[in-house]
């Protein structure tokens, strides 16, 4: 890990940016918000993910409704701007993000990670369309590989042996995944679909990490800053972009002519087909609310590291909800990418420590 980058659990390292009534909490309060964020960020992935596959098993076929409803409920994130503190008069210490580059860059930045993240969650669409949740998620993991590879590149983060060793087995995993002949893909899914289902939703993870490196280095290089108010406006209007993409694709695409005729047939009713959209979309969004508030509690890279985690607890809950089938490989794939997991946080682990050692030197020197 390079020097300018926050391992997991040293945000204190660098008190710039943070609010002061944050800097205030007590150990107990900062662990009981960074655990809220976590469940947040855990259910709301998992349960998202499931809603979504319940919106194909039950009818549904739309793939550009599947990508709105990502991104479409959006405004909620207006509730922890308001709600949590933004602490103004740090705000007003430091130089704005308008004042440190122009709104014509920060306009520009927007609205290109905005589409990419329209791209990403078509991608994302077509694989849960394709796949059973619980294969869906077991491949969404390799994000953690492809987000090593990414950081290192245009993050300058260090590629140590750890993190080799966490590539190489979550590469096994998406590949033992890949090679399943005993694949369990939904009904009425072909095996040239499942391959289609199984290259977007690796592509979508890939795309994904970049999207993560590249509003990092926005952070860093551009914006040069990283404070609550910050990171959730540029997840709100990102999401607003996003939005409109899915919104025109939608059209565009004739898509908005089934959806009548999808909600009438839809198996459990129509209003099991409008509360299942608004589900999806608002566990989409709770997601985002834990996604960011480990980003500004923590570091971006133990949002995604718990992001990832949670791709571990939705084949579990899928097993419960879908009764999909857990065979001898998927079993397998899991426990090689759990333990991928497990060297990255380790990785992290050893990162912070080292920086901990290296501050109590640092106060027992002036002593």
């Amino acid at each position: 890990m390079s020097d300018n980058q926050e391992p997991i659990l040293a945000k204190e390292e660098n008190v710039t940016g943070i609010p002061s009534p944050l800097l205030k909490l007590k150990s107990w309060q900062w662990w009981l918000l960074v655990s809220i964020n976590i469940f947040f960020l855990i259910g709301g992935q998992a349960a998202s993910v499931l809603l979504g596959r319940f919106y194909y098993d039950e009818g549904g076929n739309s793939k550009w409704m599947a990508t709105l409803v990502q991104t479409g409920a959006f405004p909620i994130l207006y509730i922890p701007l308001l709600l949590l503190p933004s602490s103004s008069s740090a705000n007003a210490a430091e130089p704005s993000s308008s004042s440190s580059c122009s709104l014509k860059t920060i306009v520009l930045i927007y609205v290109l990670l905005g589409v990419i993240i329209a791209g990403d969650n078509m991608l994302y669409s077509v694989g849960l369309l394709y796949l059973s949740a619980s294969t869906y998620s077991l491949i969404c993991a390799t994000q953690l590989a492809f987000n090593a590879v990414f950081s290192y590149f245009i993050n300058a983060q260090k590629f140590t042996a750890l993190i080799l060793n966490s590539v190489v087995f979550l590469s096994f995993s998406a590949a033992l995944i890949a090679l399943n002949d005993d694949a369990d893909a939904p009904s009425g899914v072909s095996s040239s679909k499942y391959i289609v289902g199984f290259v977007c939703t690796l592509a979508a993870s890939a795309l994904y990490s970049l999207l993560l490196s590249l509003m990092q280095f926005s952070f860093e290089k551009i914006l040069k800053r990283e404070t609550f108010s910050v990171v959730l406006e540029m997840q709100i209007y990102t999401s607003l972009v996003a939005t409109c993409v899915a919104v025109i694709g939608l059209f565009a695409s004739g898509e908005w002519r089934t959806l009548h005729g999808e909600m009438v047939g839809y198996h459990k009713g129509r209003a099991s087909y409008v509360l299942t959209l608004v589900g999806t979309a608002v566990t989409w969004q709770v997601c985002s609310v834990g996604v960011v508030g480990l980003i500004f509690l923590v570091s971006s890279l133990f949002s995604n590291v718990i992001s990832t985690l949670s791709l571990a607890v939705t084949p579990l809950a899928a097993l419960a909800v879908f009764r999909d089938k857990m065979s001898g490989v998927k079993i397998m794939s899991m426990l090689i990418a759990l333990w991928g997991f497990a060297s990255y946080v380790y990785q992290n682990y050893l990162d912070d420590l080292k920086v901990r050692r290296a501050r109590q030197q640092a106060q027992a020197g002036r002593v």
